[in-house]
């Protein structure tokens, strides 16, 4: 339940800042979401997360930007089917060290796909290796919020998770009533 609970969070905060409710200059939950959705849910799962992610792109892009559906997007989409399948592979490996890991290899992932697929669609920048360079340049600030949100919320998410996990082991099934 909680990986639902924090995919619906993360969507949220996109959709909030994207409509000007407030900012958040790419410091969003959403990669640290679909890592731990993957590492908790099956992955029959994993399409009801990125359709859910896509839906909110497609609304923002769509309704909030004015923006009509690039080519690229297909590419981030499926960039959110491996976010959930690197939480896969930690499933069983729920460490701090993997964790870690797993948020640092989604951030620079997420990174190298998405500007590539930005420069490779041609609007923005041109089709050279200084298009290449110029747009990769242009996106680190936003690379360096996202690996610190990938990174801090991972540590939330889970954290939140083994200390559940640790109150219901504490708690007694049958507690006695007075």
């Amino acid at each position: 339940m909680l990986a639902y609970l924090f995919l619906a969070i993360a969507i949220a905060v996109r959709v909030m800042s994207g409509t000007g409710v407030f900012a958040t200059l790419g410091f969003t939950p959403l990669g640290a979401a679909l890592l731990f959705f993957g590492s908790k849910m099956s992955r029959k799962h994993f399409a009801v997360a990125v359709v859910a992610v896509a839906l909110s792109d497609f609304y923002l892009n769509r309704m909030v930007y004015g923006i009509p559906l690039q080519a690229e997007q297909l590419i981030v989409w499926a960039w959110y089917i491996g976010a959930c399948f690197l939480g896969y592979l930690i499933k069983d490996h729920v460490k701090p060290l993997y964790i870690g890991g797993a948020a640092l290899g989604s951030s620079v992932s997420f990174f190298l796909i998405s500007n590539l697929a930005v420069w490779a669609g041609g609007l923005l920048y041109p089709r050279t290796l200084v298009g290449l360079a110029d747009c990769y340049a242009k996106a680190v600030p936003f690379f360096q919020r996202g690996l610190a949100s990938d990174l801090l919320f991972s540590a939330v998410f889970f954290g939140a998770a083994a200390l559940v996990a640790q109150a219901r082991r504490g708690v007694p099934e049958h507690s006695a009533t007075v």
